[in-house]
């Protein structure tokens, strides 16, 4: 039974982890993950914070780090979930954290960035934007020729809700250059050969140069197309949802729509998953999607009870995702058969981290939540 007072560790070891370090698990922000999941999932442990967590997990080293909206950013142990350290700030975190290296950086509502040594939960430094950061940072390694006095320990790239998408030393914290929209930046940037590609609230899709934060493209996405999740980047094409109730797939180089999935009322604030094939993505009509790469025709279709605000991951032939309604879900990539799902109870905003069979979910209840592969010897006790 679950004990609603601490960390629960259930059912065994997990085993040395794998990484799944930022949002989306890689700078592209694909949510694809390696390996496979079991046919069946238990709940291997769960950790009880103090406030809901709409922050996505990350895995890095075999610790599991998280924001809250207590405030803080928590660092657990992979294996057991047991908590390690925990550094508060002065407002909830959205933001999803991310880790290079020895270092976690996180964003909150406070409206700074910090760098906290990874172990010990110690801050290394903080950068004050000037309003609330809720999406995640990417790093990126130093370009030749970088600026006088810049550290070989490369680039953090993250957006605010000041319009702006922030370039720093990820050593030092200091500001290399900033880039200027016209709205709110919400999601973590993705990136890819030199360019850095996001959305943001003026319903425009920005290409930027890593090197000198100069604009390369601005594709204009419609009227009120606003853009909430992260963009996507496979194959020199980004893909993304906006609140103009359309899925879109841009070509990079020609700076075009090369096709639009569109819904008669309802946006898409999810960000999406891209595998070789095909794209998966969440709506606010309840359901998961699932489209053609090539010219996103939909395959097939989900249906939830409440909004799918959190993204999904495909893990091999298998896609993972939570909704609104509380439940967790495992479906076929094939033909979007359920397979698998468990009731949390309440709405699960936050995205899955999925690492070495495991998969780790925040939700409204407060608790962080590891599922895995039923344990070997343990069947007759869980039965």
């Amino acid at each position: 039974m679950l004990c609603l007072a601490a960390p629960v560790l259930a059912l065994g070891s997990l085993g040395a982890p794998g990484d799944w370090p930022m949002f989306r698990g890689n700078s592209g922000q694909s949510g694809v993950a390696s390996g496979a999941l079991a046919e069946e999932l238990e709940l291997t442990w769960s950790f009880l914070a103090e406030g809901a967590i709409v922050s996505s997990p990350v895995v890095a080293d075999g610790r599991v780090f998280f924001g809250c909206d207590d405030g803080k950013l928590h660092a657990l142990d992979f294996e057991s979930g047991e908590e390690l350290w925990a550094l508060a700030t002065e407002d909830i975190i959205e933001a999803p954290p991310m880790v290079h290296g020895d270092t976690v950086y996180v964003g909150s509502s406070d409206f700074f960035m910090y760098a906290v040594d990874a172990q010990s939960g110690q801050l290394k430094w903080k950068f004050e934007a000037a309003d609330k950061i809720t999406g995640g940072a990417t790093w990126v390694a130093s370009p030749t020729g970088t600026n006088k006095g810049e550290s070989d320990a490369g680039r953090l790239l993250f957006g605010s809700y000041d319009t702006r998408l922030y370039c720093l030393d990820a050593a030092k914290g200091e500001e290399l250059w900033q880039y200027e929209t016209g709205n709110y930046i919400n999601g973590t940037p993705a990136v890819d050969a030199g360019v850095v590609v996001f959305g943001g609230c003026d319903a425009v899709l920005h290409v930027v140069s890593v090197a000198t934060g100069k604009a390369l493209a601005q594709v204009e996405l419609g009227p009120d197309s606003h853009v909430a999740g992260s963009v996507a980047l496979a194959g020199g094409r980004a893909y993304l949802g906006h609140y103009g109730n359309a899925f879109v797939c841009v070509d990079l180089k020609e700076h075009t729509t090369v096709w639009s999935h569109n819904h008669k009322s309802q946006p898409f604030f999810s960000s999406p998953a891209v595998g070789d094939e095909r794209v998966v993505f969440g709506g606010r009509d309840k359901r998961l999607h699932c489209v053609q790469r090539s010219d996103g025709k939909e395959i097939w279709s989900f249906p939830t009870r409440r909004k799918v605000d959190g993204s999904p991951v495909i893990v091999g032939e298998k896609v993972v995702f939570g909704s609104g309604d509380g439940w967790m879900f495992v479906l076929s990539l094939k033909d979007g058969s359920e397979l698998w799902s468990y009731e949390i109870g309440r709405p699960i905003m936050s995205s899955p981290a999925v690492v070495d069979g495991h998969v780790l979910v925040g939700a409204n209840d407060s608790r962080l939540y590891c599922f895995g592969p039923t344990p070997k010897g343990t069947e007759d006790e869980i039965k």
